[in-house]
């Protein structure tokens, strides 16, 4: 049972309604009627034939991982009487805050449209849906007049919004600099000034305790070469195939060669003929229309993942993945429990009916300066672009949409923002005071490391070690973590410098850092408190 509000019998009838909607539904479906159609096969036998055949076959497994990812990511049904905005929201000046930033965001869209003369939307003649189809495979030039196409905002632009929230319920103390507690999220010298349950430092130890020293680690303890004990574990999960046990051995970490395999089965992802069939209706809707979000991811592309070092040979696959994402409608589901809401448009001729009105883009999520970072990683993982969009979608969907959306939830960026600021303020106060007073606020360099979940700043296999825990863990705490353990190991550099030039100049390269090693000694050797 997930909760008090809901029977036994409403969580079965969702999760039959889950299978039955999925890709591995129909295929077991047709894997059952095969199996029973055998000649050999008795009426009167099926009820006991067919656990059993689910059992040999491995299907009951993979309904057991269905099972175990609807009660991880499912939110019980509400009380009858509890109103649905508060469902997605309970805190109400979130909600509005969240409001007004999705409405200058579509305002900035609609200028843009103004401004550069360019529908949001457009069908594509016949002759330009064939060279569009032509240049699939080497597309992201395909429009030459890109160069005043800008982001509709940036990660400065939100940090903004995040730093100009206050609750009317509560007022901090200003002179009272004792007053900093980790349970309450109370930060006096912070910029995120709403009050929030976070975990304390202790509380993330025991979270986090397989990360501890006493436990292998990839990316710290084989250093001499991969561990052959750990590559037969990683085996073995593979070839069980439950859910469970892959996000457990990801807690310690993967080795590249088994990250796919083990990637997919702890985030549920189960490929069919479906899953490629439904990737090319979505990129037959790309082929026949035009969407302005298309000229924005291509700019995001070329700005980002294809200006980076190790991520521009990936820049063809990374704009395929965007602009197929772009059509998805599926991911508005997600909207029924976030904050967030999807962003609509009027239909021609129609403007300020509001009957007459679609989701705009189809997908309902507009892209902000570097969207692309989260794809072009794990492109060194996968070169099927169906595997890719699946693996993408399903991290999209359990984590990273928290990153650019407002709400009071413990993953979302103001809880993480706010659990980085609590953490460095109560275990490194002379830093975090320095750099405040010098004009450099923490916050100010920590906030594109944490909207980005890092991706763009660490090297690739560092920030691979990193994602391995955000999955295995399940949560997004562990970014924030990271962040002040960066600047708690660079805290003698930190503490010298004079200008907030020179405080950017220290932490603007962390490509070099060892995540797990940094990590480990934060937590478990109390590299937070000062010397």
């Amino acid at each position: 049972m997930v909760a008090g509000t809901q029977s036994n019998d409403t969580v079965v009838k969702d999760i039959i309604s889950v299978i039955q909607a999925s890709d591995l539904g129909w295929t077991l479906k047709r894997a059952v009627q095969d199996e029973l159609s055998k000649s050999f096969v008795n009426v009167k036998d099926i009820k006991r034939l067919v656990p059993v055949f689910m059992k040999e076959s491995g299907w009951d497994i993979k309904v057991r991982n269905i099972v175990f990812m609807y009660l991880m990511t499912h939110i019980p049904a509400p009380h009858p009487i509890t109103p649905p905005e508060t469902l997605k929201e309970p805190m109400s000046f979130i909600r509005n805050a969240q409001a007004r930033w999705e409405k200058r965001i579509l305002k900035s869209i609609n200028t843009m449209c103004t401004e550069k003369n360019i529908p949001l939307a457009r069908m594509r003649t016949i002759r330009e849906q064939a060279d569009f189809t032509q240049k699939w495979k080497d597309m992201t030039f395909s429009d030459e007049n890109m160069g005043d196409i800008r982001p509709v905002y940036a990660p400065k632009d939100f940090m903004e919004v995040l730093t100009s929230l206050s609750s009317p319920n509560y007022t901090a103390k200003i002179y009272d600099y004792s007053d900093v507690n980790e349970r309450s999220g109370t930060s006096v010298w912070g910029l995120i000034q709403v009050r929030l349950h976070l975990n304390t430092t202790q509380q993330l130890r025991v979270l986090f305790s397989n990360l501890s020293t006493h436990h292998f680690q990839t990316g710290a303890d084989d250093i001499e070469g991969p561990n052959p004990e750990w590559q037969r574990l990683g085996v073995k999960a593979v070839q069980l195939g439950y859910t469970p046990t892959a996000q457990r051995y990801l807690q310690q970490g993967c080795y590249p060669t088994q990250r796919g395999d083990i990637w997919l089965l702890a985030l549920g992802v189960n490929l069919s003929p479906l899953s490629y069939q439904y990737y090319n209706q979505l990129r037959a809707s790309v082929f026949k229309y035009e969407l302005l979000v298309d000229r924005l991811f291509l700019q995001d592309v070329r700005l980002t993942a294809g200006n980076h070092e190790a991520y521009f040979v990936f820049e063809d696959l990374v704009v395929q993945i965007l602009l197929c994402f772009s059509r998805d409608t599926q991911f508005l589901d997600h909207f029924k429990s976030t904050s967030a809401s999807p962003p609509h448009a009027y239909t021609r001729n129609n403007m300020g009916e509001t009957d007459q009105t679609v989701v705009y883009p189809p997908n309902g999520i507009i892209p902000f300066h570097g969207f692309s970072l989260f794809i072009a990683p794990m492109c060194f993982i996968w070169s099927d672009p169906v595997i890719l969009y699946n693996v993408f979608k399903a991290l999209y969907t359990r984590f990273f949409f928290r990153l650019h959306s407002l709400s009071s939830h413990p993953q979302g960026i103001l809880s993480l923002c706010q659990q980085f600021e609590t953490m460095l303020q109560t275990h490194q106060p002379q830093l975090f005071y320095h750099l405040r007073e010098m004009g450099s606020h923490p916050l100010k360099h920590a906030f594109n490391w944490i909207m980005h979940a890092f991706a763009g700043y660490l090297e690739t296999s560092q920030l691979l070690l990193l994602w391995d825990r955000v999955i295995g863990y399940g949560t997004l705490e562990i970014l924030p973590v990271l962040a002040v353990a960066v600047f708690a190991f660079r805290r003698n550099n930190l503490m010298e410098v004079t200008t907030p030039s020179e405080a950017e100049a220290v932490l603007q390269d962390v490509s070099s850092l060892k995540v797990i090693p940094l990590l480990q000694y934060c937590l478990y050797a109390r590299i937070l408190h000062p010397v």
